[in-house]
C-alpha cells in the first residue's frame, strides 16, 4: 500500500507535468530548492501545511485537489512518459521497443501472467 507521502508526491508530480512545469520551475515558484521538491514528489519527504498551500497556489489548484488520489492518473501519467520517450527514439530504437513489447505480450499470454 502506498503511503500518504508517496500518493501526495505522485499527485504533485502529475499536476506539475500536466502544466508542463519542470521541477526547477515549480521549486522556484514556491521558494524551495529542487532537491527538496524532488524528495517530496518521490514520497521521501513530507511537507508543512504552508508548503502544501504554496504548491497548490503555484499549480493553480486547491489543497483539496492535491489530495484527490484516483486510479486513472497513473495510466495517463505513464502514457505521457512513454510518448515522450518514444518521441526521442529513432527508427532502430522504435523497432527494438516494438519487439520487446510484442515479446512481453506473447509471454504474458503463454504463461498466464497477471500483474
Amino acid at each position: 500500500m502506498d503511503s500518504l507521502k508517496r500518493k501526495l508526491g505522485a499527485r504533485i508530480q502529475y499536476l506539475r507535468k500536466q502544466q508542463k512545469l519542470t521541477q526547477e520551475m515549480l521549486a522556484e515558484k514556491i521558494g524551495m530548492d529542487t532537491p527538496n521538491l524532488s524528495n517530496i514528489e518521490r514520497g521521501k519527504r513530507f511537507m508543512t501545511a504552508e508548503t502544501i498551500e504554496k504548491i497548490a497556489y503555484a499549480l493553480n489548484t486547491t489543497e483539496q485537489e492535491l489530495f484527490k488520489f484516483n486510479y486513472e492518473e497513473p495510466a495517463k501519467f505513464l502514457h505521457s512518459d512513454i510518448n515522450e520517450l518514444l518521441s526521442m527514439a529513432d527508427s532502430e530504437d522504435l523497432s527494438f521497443f516494438c519487439s520487446i513489447i510484442k515479446n512481453y505480450y506473447i509471454r504474458k499470454e503463454k504463461f498466464k501472467i497477471k500483474y
